[in-house]
């Protein structure tokens, strides 16, 4: 099974024989790989019908929910990991969901499109419109994204919660890390992968 290099770098965080937890999972194609290659014991968390029927297929273990109500049903540490792969921009309440997964979770791991990058600055400054670019295809009135972020906001945002990063990588829309990016992550990264946990 071949991985987008997001999902990758996520694999390669997540220790053998783990509790996982992933919101927003999609079809499942990340729990398969971690429940192949890593021995995970997974859950996933999705709201939409199609991808969950995939995740049935495929032998995933697969709740329907909406992650805007939260993660209420799960106890304190329940799992090693929670993640969150390009979900994060499109919840309503980033905040809480972040602060839900620590409470559920020893580590965290999200990733998401970098509203500070150079190429988005440049579209707002001289275009004068909602920038459209590899990382954000949609237009402004179609866009599943509600609250958009950069790198420096998702780190205050740790800052105020208590949270610790652990690792972060930058990359590029084709997942490679550059040295401009290493140097001026906020400014030449498009997408953010972070893990975290609690202080």
């Amino acid at each position: 099974m071949t991985l987008r290099p997001e999902l990758e770098t996520i694999c390669s965080w997540i220790q053998p024989g783990s509790r996982v937890l992933d919101l927003g999972c999609g079809d499942g194609t990340l729990l398969k790989h971690l429940r192949e290659s890593r021995q995970v014991n997974g859950y996933g968390l999705e709201i939409d019908s199609a991808n969950i029927e995939r995740c049935f297929e495929a032998g995933i273990n697969v709740i329907q929910t909406d992650l805007d109500v939260g993660l209420s049903d799960f106890d304190e540490e329940s799992f090693d990991y929670v993640v969150m792969t390009q979900t994060l921009q499109a919840v309503h309440y980033p905040d809480r969901l972040i602060e839900e997964m620590m409470r559920i979770g020893r580590e965290g791991i999200v990733t998401f499109p970098n509203f500070g990058h150079l190429s988005i600055r440049l579209q707002l400054i001289f275009g004068g419109t909602m920038p459209v670019s590899r990382t954000l295809p949609n237009e402004w009135y179609n866009t599943p994204n509600i609250h958009l972020c950069t790198l420096k906001d998702f780190e205050n945002l740790c800052l105020e919660k208590g949270i610790k990063i652990l690792q972060r990588t930058v990359v590029d829309p084709t997942h490679r890390t550059t040295l401009g990016a290493r140097y001026f992550p906020n400014l030449l990264g498009e997408i953010a992968i972070y893990r975290f946990c609690r202080k």
